[in-house]
């Protein structure tokens, strides 16, 4: 049968003649498909299974409206795939033919309905036609049961209505050529019932009708046959032999009804899965028990193996989870007496962990601010595991040292987000990997890598990287000249990182601070705008900020210290003796008793610059009378180096010459005028020329001299009483040592000086004190100390005793001496700073002349 298009047409097919009947049917089913196919509006056939090669089963041609010439020219031909080998087409006569023997049962096992579906193309007209072909069952096969011979054991104690289930059969047929019925051959003590199943399933069982007389009948012989509803009917048989038993009251049991069991798939051969044991209360014979498989699948009987005496169930073969997960079968246990226990076993094929976990970046939110709140989605995962069960349950997690986590979504996305809040500047990009393992045992696990960029914001001001900076200037230096350099460091990025520079603004000694420097804002170097004088400004104190190119902009201060580095640019200047401004000459006094050593006077001088730039040294650049006079290096003290001779001229012209130590060193000089004489009366001739015009000021300043003097003469007056006092009471403890035989016989004489030195000495001293600030008329002179009573009482020491030895007398007199020769160098020395204080205070210039 045929139908296109709503129109149908029959072909007969021959047929064998011992297959009439099955022709019959084929012709009906073939009918109804027709009727089927009107319905559907498209080409079906069917052809019965086992039908011979080249089996006609419908005209391609006819149905197409093409005649047989046209197939080839149109290239009509069948270009299905799959099972297209099982169909030919003969472009002569446009017929579609089995091309080899159709097995229906292999093709669609036990389903009712078996259809084949090819396309034919006709290729000049550009069309493609769909054709389904039915292959129809034929009753080919026979029930077929497990074993063709049944052994049973009844023990003659069996109750009438016992049930002993029989072994099924199976068809591989379907329909009405299936299994349809169970039947036992005729016997006495047996009857057949068979239920039917919730699947339509037919459970055959035997039932004891009569009880059993082991005595009269030992064995029983019966033949369980089982038939289908074909046309002609098949059947197959199974022979049961029945032996009655002695009494066994007692059957085996097993310790669970159910055993159940879980296999990886991966499991090798003869692995033992499980054991099942069963325990009979009997003794003896009657106790032992024997394991056999009673209800068990053709296709699961090779896969498993059962030890009969110790119940071990192992695999005989390997297990595919993915063909079959899931086993249930039924083990036996029977004694010797026939007794019966039976179990159910179930074995679950456990799939092995042989896929990794897939994980798919969804979506990606890169850059991310640093500033994001924590919470913020960075990213969508999709996870996924091709395995079932656990294997196929994924868990994802992050490293616990980022600060990103992830958490479930809906079905099997996950969405990373942020737990804390993100710096760039310590890290800007995250290198985050995802971890995606499975409840596999072993775990099996996949990594995902991202790459995560952190995006700036202003955030961090500038910082330097000290809290204050010394910057160092030499002193006249050139205008524009490069100071110091700051630099700040922002660790933002972009325009948040650009630091500009300024200077605070200041007034210093009433100027602008920005009249003396300036710096670049951009390369934060600091440049000089004037000529710097360390004598004027020796440091400067700024305040440098940094900002940024943010928004808003960030800052941050620093404080710098200029100091001006002093140069050699200031010559020595002479402070004492003070240089006239009218051109005279001040004169300084020596006795010509004066001895080498004796201190003439001292040139003072200063030096506005520091360090060694002010480190002075003196040197006597020129003399009148060259080796008479020495000036100290380091102190500017004008000494006699020789003892004064009655040739040497009574004035001493010296130049003296004040040195620094700078590169290169500079220089001042001083003229100093000495006058040599023993007594001031035959100087003052001489010196009358050199006295200057009075001054408006020269009676105050007579007025603080007299004063002054007048204080030292006191003080010195007071010191040479106490001294006499302490004299004279050592004289009269000599006195007493003396009296007691005492004596300072062997004294060498060489430690005694002379009175008559010590006095020529005194007579000779006197101080003259002239002001040369402009007067030349007047003058103070002051007369020189009296000294007569000190010498009355060194007089009356030699004349008061004259048992006195000479060494008494000479130690006497030398004393004396050393006394008022110490009374007058203190003297003079007070009287000489008393000078020096009064020139530095009045701008004047006192002559002492000794």
């Amino acid at each position: 049968m045929r139908i296109l298009n709503g129109f149908s047409s029959e072909r007969t097919m021959a047929a064998p003649k011992n297959y009439q009947r099955r022709g019959e049917l084929v012709l009906l089913c073939a009918l109804m498909g027709t009727l089927w196919e009107i319905g559907r509006g498209q080409i079906h056939y069917s052809v019965p299974e086992e039908s011979d090669k080249g089996s006609f089963v419908g005209n391609i041609s006819k149905d197409l409206n093409l005649e047989s010439q046209e197939l080839v020219k149109h290239g009509v031909r069948i270009v299905s795939r799959g099972r297209t080998q099982l169909f030919a087409l003969n472009r002569k006569t446009g017929g579609l033919l089995t091309a080899g023997r159709i097995d229906r049962e292999e093709l669609c096992a036990q389903s009712m309905q078996c259809l084949v579906n090819i396309n034919i193309l006709i290729e000049g007209r550009g069309k493609l036609f769909g054709i389904e072909i039915e292959i129809t069952d034929i009753n080919d096969n026979n029930p077929k049961f497990q074993v063709e011979n049944l052994e049973m054991k009844i023990n003659e104690i069996a109750a009438p209505g016992t049930r002993y289930p029989l072994p099924e059969a199976v068809d591989l047929d379907v329909g009405m050529n299936s299994l349809q019925s169970y039947q036992l051959s005729p016997n006495h003590h047996f009857s057949l019932d068979v239920q039917t199943g919730g699947d339509g399933t037919l459970h055959p069982e035997l039932v004891l009708e009569k009880a059993l007389d082991r005595e009269e009948e030992a064995a029983h012989h019966l033949v369980l046959i089982a038939s289908d509803g074909g046309d002609p009917r098949r059947s197959s048989t199974v022979h049961i032999h029945v032996t009655v038993l002695d009494t066994n009251d007692n059957a085996p049991v097993f310790a669970l009804p159910i055993y159940q069991v879980k296999v990886p798939e991966n499991v090798p051969p003869g692995t033992r899965l499980l054991t099942v044991s069963a325990s009979d209360r009997d003794e003896g014979a009657n106790g032992e028990v024997a394991y056999r498989f009673w209800k068990i699948s053709e296709k699961q009987s090779p896969l498993f193996q059962l030890n009969e005496n110790t119940g071990e169930i192992s695999t005989a073969e390997s297990l595919d989870y993915e063909e079959c997960a899931f086993y249930e079968m039924e083990i036996q246990a029977e004694d010797v007496g026939a007794l019966l226990g039976r179990t159910k076993v179930l074995i679950s094929v456990e799939d092995v962990n042989d896929n990794r976990p897939e994980v798919i970046i969804t979506s990606l939110f890169s850059p991310v601010l640093e500033n994001t709140p924590p919470g913020t989605v960075i990213a969508f995962l999709n996870v996924h595991d091709r395995d079932s069960g656990k294997n196929g349950q994924v868990v994802c997690n992050t490293p616990h040292n980022l600060p990103f986590q992830l958490e479930k979504s809906i079905d099997n996305y996950y969405r990373l987000v942020t737990w804390k809040y993100l710096d760039r500047e310590k890290i800007s990009v995250y290198n985050i990997t995802v971890m995606a393992s499975d409840l596999g045992a072993p775990s099996l696990s996949t990594e995902t890598y991202i790459t995560l960029y952190v995006a700036d914001i202003n955030d961090n001001p500038p910082t330097f990287p000290q809290v204050s900076y010394s910057a160092y200037i030499p002193e006249n230096n050139a205008r524009g000249a490069s100071i110091f350099t700051v630099m700040a460091h922002d660790p933002d990025s972009g325009k948040n990182a650009q630091v500009t520079y300024s200077v605070t603004e200041d007034i210093i000694m009433g100027s602008p601070l920005s009249s003396y420097v300036s710096i670049n804002s951009d390369t934060g170097v600091l440049y000089a705008l004037c000529s710097f004088d360390y004598e004027h400004i020796r440091d400067l104190q700024l305040l440098v900020t940094a900002s940024d190119g943010g928004d808003p902009p960030l800052s941050s201060n620093v404080s710098l210290s200029l100091f001006v580095l002093d140069q050699n640019d200031n010559a020595p200047e002479i402070l004492y003796p003070a240089l006239p401004t009218d051109g005279s000459t001040g004169v300084e006094l020596a006795p010509r008793s004066a001895e080498p050593g004796y201190l003439v006077t001292k040139v003072v001088a200063v030096d506005r610059d520091s360090g060694q730039n002010a480190w002075l040294s003196y040197r006597l650049l020129k003399a009148s009378e060259p080796g008479l006079f020495a000036v100290g290096l380091h102190t500017g003290e004008v000494r006699t180096a020789r003892a004064l001779l009655d040739r040497d001229a009574l004035k001493q012209s010296l130049v003296v010459a004040v040195q620094d130590h700078g590169q290169p060193p500079l220089s001042a000089t001083v003229t100093l005028t000495v006058a040599v004489a023993d007594n001031i009366p035959d100087v003052l001739a001489d010196l009358g020329s050199i006295r200057t015009p009075a001054d408006p000021d020269d009676s105050d300043l007579t007025l603080y001299l007299v004063v002054a003097v007048a204080a030292v003469s006191c003080v010195f007056l007071a010191f040479v009483i106490v001294l006499l006092a302490l004299r004279l009471r050592r004289w009269h403890a000599s006195r007493l040592l003396q009296a007691s035989g005492g004596g300072l016989v062997g004294v060498p004489a060489s430690h005694f000086v002379g009175v008559d030195g010590v006095r020529a000495f005194l007579q000779t001293y006197s101080h003259e004190v002239s002001l040369t600030a402009d007067s030349r008329e007047s003058h103070v002179i002051f007369p020189q100390p009296n000294y007569v009573d000190t010498l009355i009482s060194l007089e009356s020491c030699e004349k008061n005793d004259s048992l006195l030895t000479s060494v008494d007398f000479h130690q006497c007199k030398d004393e004396a001496a050393s006394v008022q020769v110490s009374s007058v160098l203190c003297s003079r020395l007070i009287l000489k700073g008393i000078i020096f204080f009064i020139n530095l205070c009045f701008k004047t210039h006192i002559v002492e002349i000794v």
